[in-house]
């Protein structure tokens, strides 16, 4: 047998074997795989086509019913949130307490800890000074967004990670039409339509405290609110996690989460995803779980997926998934600490 035809052989071989693997994962007996699948294209804009093609209606559906995230109602208290110095111990309750509060040598601003897990990685920064975090907007806001690393290099910005979602119809968003509510130095700069992604809004008082409400932008700020971005789901508020059924209901996808401790500490995630063999991403249900083990009090999933970055010193140190040189996604605003 010749060389050239023993190659085609193998290669059918191996074509048939990824069909067969792919065909049992999708409808052989281990729901976790059918679950995922459903969850995951059904959570983005532009690929639910891949759920419809595979399952009928009743399926999907039946998966959702079994695979969702149900929000606390309330809403932050922020007086449970004491902004604490924080001193180096000698002995530590976790290894997750000893990251965040072992800070790195003269740098008592900010640490940048790396994160892996299953299937996963990713960053968590840890900001000691929550007062002097801020949003900052595009340039062109209402018309283009800006790519993080612009934006962050304009501001001079030592820690920057996205914030708002925005419009973003068969995934050609240029991010310069934020969905929700925005708020920004005490004032609302804009007021989008809803995000569809549950929450509220989301943002700091002057005093470093992040709030999470579902109040709309005039209450919220009456209530203290300076700088906001509206998105969603909460996955924690005053302490109490969301129920989160399955694996939550949004599927596994890279992710940008806001959090803080009851001691103020600021919690800035970023989850890389949508790159097998480096990073698939993370649920829901496994980022809530991370967020409990740093002892976040309170934490809001943001926008995620391509938009999903993290600058430190004007420089992306993820790996967004975006087409673009750095991977980046324009968006139309970040939250970032100078």
């Amino acid at each position: 047998m010749k060389k050239k035809n023993k190659i085609a052989i193998f290669t059918l071989i191996f074509i048939d074997l990824c069909i067969m693997m792919f065909l049992f994962l999708s409808y052989g007996p281990i729901n976790y795989f059918r679950d995922l699948l459903i969850t995951t294209a059904m959570s983005t804009k532009s690929h639910k086509y891949l759920a419809y093609t595979l399952y009928d209606d009743g399926t999907i559906l039946s998966v959702l019913k079994n695979n969702y995230t149900k929000e606390i109602t309330d809403d932050t208290d922020t007086s449970h949130i004491k902004l604490t110095d924080i001193k180096e111990q000698d002995n530590y309750d976790s290894k997750y307490e000893e990251q965040i509060l072992k800070k790195d040598e003269e740098n008592d601003l900010y640490k940048v800890i790396s994160l892996s897990g299953n299937g996963y990685k990713g960053y968590v920064v840890a900001i000691y000074d929550p007062t002097r975090i801020s949003l900052v907007t595009s340039k062109y806001l209402g018309s283009s967004g800006q790519f993080l690393n612009t934006m962050a290099k304009e501001q001079s910005a030592k820690v920057a990670i996205n914030a708002a979602g925005f419009v973003d119809i068969g995934g050609a968003g240029d991010g310069g039409t934020p969905t929700g509510q925005m708020i920004q130095n005490g004032k609302l700069i804009w007021n989008g339509a809803a995000t569809g992604w549950g929450g509220g809004l989301a943002g700091f008082t002057k005093d470093g405290i992040l709030m999470l409400t579902h109040s709309n932008a005039a209450e919220a700020i009456k209530s203290g609110m300076v700088d906001g971005v509206e998105f969603g789901p909460f996955l924690v508020v005053n302490g109490q996690a969301a129920e989160i059924k399955g694996n939550g209901g949004r599927g596994v996808h890279p992710r940008t989460i806001l959090a803080q401790r009851q001691d103020g500490i600021v919690l800035f995630f970023i989850i890389d995803g949508r790159q097998p063999g480096y990073s698939i991403g993370i649920s829901l249900a496994d980022m809530t779980d991370l967020l409990l083990k740093y002892k976040a009090y309170n934490a809001v999933n943001l926008d995620g997926g391509a938009s999903s970055s993290l600058n430190i010193n004007g420089k992306i140190i993820n790996k967004p998934c975006a087409v673009s040189a750095t991977g980046e996604r324009p968006i139309p605003a970040a939250w970032m600490l100078k």
